[in-house]
């Protein structure tokens, strides 16, 4: 199969490195790409929300499959687009999109097929967002409607603090269009975790769980991020929890996504509070997590290809009692550069990769980086490297993760010291 993936940070180097070892891959090529991807695929310059570009690439190309890696080109309907050119592709729908290209119809969802998720309200009117935040209280959590690259959430510890993102929201200043309509939810507290799932529309794979890490320093503080890093399994997983998920979120959504008429194809990342035990619905994104997909493509043992190319066919029930993962525990350590989320410098030099991916059972997946007119690699983006481990538990994994981020010649980064922490503690108090 000749395989065009779409996107060029460090979700698409984990996908590209697994796509890569397929039997079924003849040719990998990645759109628009980065400075790692380029060892296992061949990159060509197109951006990933140029839909006629990617087009014109596929057919020119005689692509087999295309897989939609991040959520904007999906959002702005380039599955759609493929399909009608008869193009085989692995990512949602337009409409289907808007499970994360809206906050506001995931909600609605939610509501119309009672999926648990936190108390909410939806509005376009400063007025009647402020009213609902003084009635409610605070601590409140404000989010702007469209996609905000993983940054459109404010959890405000105040009323005051709340109605300021609203404001902010509201006239454009903090995401533009995304943030002219938001969605003002009740705090949980509990644990989060991620649930990811495939699924065809009909059949649904669960794939497994992992827990990511927001914020920015150690200890979870600071402002929220993209993703500092993540591990895989989750610690709290259990067959009683993932039976709950599947059984209270996932199955539902399937299930009312087709009766909305825009069934779901592609992958499901739930995100998941625990709130006293009982799994509630955060929201959704509609591709791998980053960094979430590093360590599951680090802990899958099957052939990537044929899931990915059975859920685009929908044939997914054929395989779903064949896919199988390493018991292992894998980590993953975001290196960032110094002032993410902040501004940052950028074209920064970067050494001794080889290095790190020498040490046993780790893998650097590259998400903001490229290499200058020298050949020297560069960081180009906040979140850089993903330096991921393998490893018999969380805490073996942990230590063999740091162990190569500490091999890499970068003083221009910095990463989390503490990926992994509350599986560490849990398994120590266990």
């Amino acid at each position: 199969m000749n395989i065009l993936l779409v996107g060029s940070g460090g979700r698409e180097h984990a996908l590209a490195w697994k796509i890569a070892q397929s039997e079924h891959c003849d040719t990998l090529y990645c759109a628009p790409g980065n400075a790692g991807i380029a060892a296992c695929a061949t990159c060509v310059d197109i951006k990933d929300t140029d839909i006629d570009g990617l087009i014109a690439f596929a057919k020119d190309n005689a692509i087999d499959l295309v897989v939609v890696g991040p959520e904007a080109p999906l959002v702005a309907g380039l599955a759609d687009a493929l399909a009608r050119e008869n193009i085989r592709v692995f990512g949602p729908s337009q409409n289907a999109a808007q499970l994360e290209g809206s906050k506001a119809f995931m909600k609605d969802l939610c509501a119309k097929y009672a999926i648990p998720t936190a108390a909410y309200g939806t509005f376009s009117d400063a007025d009647d967002a402020i009213a609902f935040i003084k009635k409610n209280g605070a601590p409140i959590v404000v989010k702007a409607d469209g996609l905000a690259a993983g940054k459109g959430v404010i959890i405000a510890e105040t009323k005051d603090d709340a109605i300021a993102a609203v404001h902010d929201m509201l006239s454009g200043n903090a995401f533009g269009e995304s943030g002219h309509r938001v969605v003002i939810e009740e705090f949980m507290d509990g644990e989060e975790l991620s649930f990811f799932a495939l699924t065809d529309g009909k059949s649904i794979l669960p794939l497994t769980s992992a827990q990511d890490h927001k914020r920015v320093f150690d200890g979870d503080k600071g402002p929220n991020t993209g993703g500092m890093g993540a591990y895989s399994p989750a610690h709290m997983m259990t067959p009683k929890l993932h039976d709950a998920i599947m059984e209270t979120i996932i199955r539902p959504t399937v299930d009312g996504m087709k009766a909305e008429g825009c069934p779901f194809k592609g992958v499901l990342y739930a995100g998941i509070m625990l709130v006293g035990g009982t799994p509630k619905l955060l929201e959704y994104n509609i591709r791998f997590g980053d960094p979430e997909c590093q360590p599951i493509m680090m802990r899958l043992e099957s052939d990537l290809v044929d899931i990915l190319t059975a859920v685009a066919d929908e044939t997914l029930e054929n395989i779903i009692h064949q896919v199988r993962w390493s018991s292992q525990t894998a980590l993953c350590v975001v290196m960032a550069a110094k002032g993410y989320p902040g501004s940052y410098p950028k074209n920064t030099p970067i050494g001794s990769l080889e290095q790190a991916d020498a040490v046993d059972g780790t893998k650097t997946f590259h998400a903001g980086t490229a290499q200058d007119t020298d050949g020297q690699l560069v960081s180009v983006g906040g979140r850089v490297l993903g330096v991921t481990a393998l490893g018999q538990t969380t805490e073996d994994a942990q230590a063999k993760a740091y162990t190569a981020v500490d091999t890499i010649d970068w003083p221009d980064g910095f990463c989390r010291r503490d990926i992994g922490w509350r599986a560490i503690k849990a398994q120590k108090a266990a």
